[in-house]
Parts: structure tokens; sequence; C-alpha cells
């Protein structure tokens, strides 16, 4: 006999009487938050490696990661609720598809993204938005302490980096072989990866080139990633990596390629690193920066989440193409095209003035 008296199964699933004129798509976007911090723990933990096999109990899963029993049963029921899971009473768990793009070996890195982006780092100026948009200023500082990039390189946020670049190398991947394919390097001896941390992008140019030298230009901590990168695609003889901070000085090259990097910082920022390339460049060199472009009409979803990420976290923003022009003319750039990938990102090319 049911215990448990009931309407429609329609009925009992509504929070409010007038659900058809959408409440649920906005509560969901209300508790979007939660939906992030269980999808964060799921990676945290391992959760689609631990069922990349098969079904498990939540105990069997708790016991291999040090957990409490009864709280990983409610994590792991709650991923049912977002499509992570299935659950069976006599075999346990099992991982959806969904999953799977967080376990440690997906190429996508998804798995470290979900770690880094809903971190303190990330996770501690967006509290913050608010107070963000009523001043218009960052709130990294306020929250952490140090800027978003300080905190990185401190003990504190050195595994929060890890999981970042990680998951930046994941986005890199495509981007990269996008721009492998689309620019020519035949005339280029050195090309030099502004910011590049473990290298992605420029080791794709010199897969493509074997005749082409490649560096990174990134903070000291980031060079044993790019050493390991470079020596794991046997290109350790011809690549080389420079500690030291873009906005100072960069080293002379051939081509500069400054990948996600003008995104981060304001304008003033953005026009030292472009006027310390255009100082560096040799003569007949290109500058190629890669960013997404902004379209102040209608911004993609990725673009708003990006741009507000910028703001709360960086104090910089995404550009459109005219403001990408702008702070290269200034830097004694000119201008030559812009090619748009098979990925959301495009090709910035500009020349010396």
């Amino acid at each position: 006999m049911n215990e448990i008296a009931c309407s429609t199964m329609s009925d009992r699933h509504r929070l409010f009487a007038g659900e058809r004129d959408g409440s649920p798509a906005m509560m969901n976007m209300i508790l979007g938050h939660i939906v992030a911090q269980v999808v964060h723990c799921a990676a945290l933990y391992s959760l689609a490696d631990h069922l990349a096999e098969g079904s498990a109990a939540a105990e069997t899963v708790a016991r291999a990661e040090g957990l409490d029993a009864a709280a990983t049963f409610r994590l792991m029921r709650a991923c049912t609720a977002f499509g992570l899971m299935t659950y069976n009473r006599e075999t346990g768990f099992s991982g959806t598809p969904l999953l799977a793009m967080l376990r440690r070996d997906d190429p996508r890195r998804l798995r470290a993204g979900a770690i880094a982006l809903t971190s303190h780092g990330h996770w501690a100026p967006w509290g913050q938005l608010a107070e963000a948009i009523r001043t218009g200023e960052p709130r990294a500082e306020a929250t952490l302490g140090a800027s978003l990039f300080d905190y990185f390189a401190s003990p504190a946020g050195a595994p929060e980096w890890h999981a970042f670049s990680q998951f930046l190398a994941g986005i890199s991947a495509a981007v990269s072989a996008e721009a492998a394919r689309l620019i020519d390097t035949r005339e280029v001896s050195l090309a030099v990866d502004v910011g590049g941390a473990s290298g992605t992008l420029v080791h794709a140019l010199m897969e493509a080139n074997p005749a082409l030298r490649g560096a990174v230009l990134d903070l000291p901590h980031v060079a044993p990633d790019a050493a390991r990168a470079a020596k794991v695609l046997g290109l350790g003889d011809r690549f080389s990596f420079v500690a030291g901070d873009f906005r100072s000085a960069v080293p002379a090259a051939d081509l500069y390629l400054l990948k996600h990097v003008l995104h981060d910082w304001a304008d003033t920022t953005c026009g030292s690193i472009l006027q310390n390339c255009r100082r560096a460049l040799r003569p007949g060199g290109r500058v190629i920066v890669i960013e997404l472009l902004a379209n102040d009409i209608e911004p993609t979803p990725l673009l708003a989440q990006f741009d507000l990420t910028m703001m709360v976290a960086a104090g910089s923003k995404e550009r459109t193409l005219d403001e990408y022009k702008d702070l290269l003319a200034a830097a004694g750039l000119r201008f030559v095209r812009a090619t748009s990938t098979a990925t959301p990102f495009f090709l910035i090319e500009a020349v010396a003035t």
C-alpha cells in the first residue's frame, strides 16, 4: 500500500502555482551556484574516474577518497538530479556521458576547469559581483589580498593555478590546432608565446614547422610545465623558456603570439605589453593576438561569462575588433586582418607601422 498520498507527478514537481510561466528556468538560474559546486566536488573527488569501469556504491567511493560515506551518497544522489549519474538500488551509481567529461584523461581538461573556476581564486571575487558593478573595480584584491595572478603564484593559490593552467591548455588545444593551420611561419625563425603558460600554442606551430624555434615568456613558476610539455612532444631542442614579466619587456622575435593575454588586462597594461612587442619586434615581424571578439548588441553566453569574469576577477574585459585596432595603433602596430577560426576565437594580425 502506498503510504504517500499525492496528486499527479507533474503537480508534485511544481514549486509555484504558475510554473508554466517559466519560473523553473528562473529557479535554475538562482540556484546555479549549487550546480557549480556539485560539479566542482564531482571533479575534485574524481567521481568520473571511480565510475569509469562501471557502477559503484557511494560507500566505495567515499572509502577510496577518504570522505564521509553519508555525505558522499548525498552528493552522488544530487549528481543524478543534474544528469551526471544514474542510480540503481542493486548496483549503485553509474556515470553518464556527461560525467565522463570530468575524467582525468579527457583531453578537453574540463575536470581542471570545474576545479579551478569554482575554487577560492575565482569563487571569492564572483561573490562580490554586485560590488564590482557598483564601483567598476575588480574584487580580487578585496577577497584574495592580491591580484588573481599574484594569488595563483602564492603557495595558497598554487594548486588552483595548476588546475587553471590545465584548463587553459584544454581550451588552447583546439585554438592552437587552428592557429597552426592558419598562421604561416615559413619565414619565421623564432616565435615567442607571450604569457604562453605550458606552451600549447607555440608547440603546435613548432610541430607544423620543423624549422621553427619557439619560446614561452611567462613567470618562473610556469617553467616546469612548459619544459615538460616540450619534452613530451620531442621539441626540447628547439624550445626555450624565458622567465619574466611581459609587462616590463619581451625578448626579440619574428613573431609574437598573445593568446588569451590581453583580455586579462586593462587598456593601459595592454598598451605596455603591445609597446614592448613593438620595440623588440624584428624587421618584417608580426604580432598575432588571439581572443574572443565582443559584440555590443548580442553577446553569446560564452562571451558574457568571460567578460564578467574579466571584470570581477581582473579588472579587464572582452573587446570589440575596433577596440583591439585602437590598442594596436596606439602601440605603433598596424592592423592587417582578423581571421575567424573553427572555434569562438579570432586571430588578429598586426605589423609594425
